[in-house]
């Protein structure tokens, strides 16, 4: 089984994620009828037919995903073209309805911190992914837009995908 860099940098964020909110001081509070009654979440591929990465699917693990929990992503991806160091990502990630700053990561990088099983370059191929990683707990209840836009080292697209989750109310 292979292992895409592109979920490794997913999950890193979303690990990550308690670290780039605001603190709860800084929350902003929304009645109780705004909010979803229980957890879900979704993805959009906003890339296009000629992105470097075609994902075919994603699931995860439990469904939905529970602050605290471990969370198992599976990716079912086509690589079309070889993708060398200096793959990057362009991450936003909206908290209600704050919007943090955008932060770049790159990919390579961020899959050997990880100790993902694959390491740039990736060949073309097709990819099914399965990896887990700790959601935690400090992670406040609310909805979260992940906007995560792939780049190869020629700065051409590589994949593009939008997540929303919701932790419960």
């Amino acid at each position: 089984m292979h292992c895409c860099f592109f979920t490794t940098a997913c999950l890193l964020l979303l690990s990550n994620l308690a670290a780039a909110l605001p603190g709860q001081s800084q929350l902003i509070l929304v009645p109780a009828s705004a909010a979803l009654a229980f957890d879900s979440w979704g993805y959009t591929d906003c890339g296009a037919d000629s992105d470097a990465v075609q994902i075919q699917s994603i699931s995860v693990s439990p469904d939905p995903p529970k602050i605290g929990e471990k969370l198992t992503v599976t990716i079912d991806a086509v690589v079309t073209e070889v993708i060398e160091e200096g793959a990057s990502a362009d991450v936003v990630v909206k908290f209600g309805r704050i919007k943090l700053p955008q932060k770049r990561f790159d990919l390579c990088e961020e899959a050997r911190k990880a100790n993902a099983t694959i390491s740039c370059p990736v060949e073309p191929g097709v990819y099914q992914v399965v990896q887990s990683v700790d959601l935690p707990k400090e992670v406040p209840k609310a909805k979260y837009t992940i906007n995560v836009d792939t780049y190869t080292v020629a700065e051409h697209p590589m994949a593009c995908l939008e997540f929303t989750v919701q932790f419960g109310p």
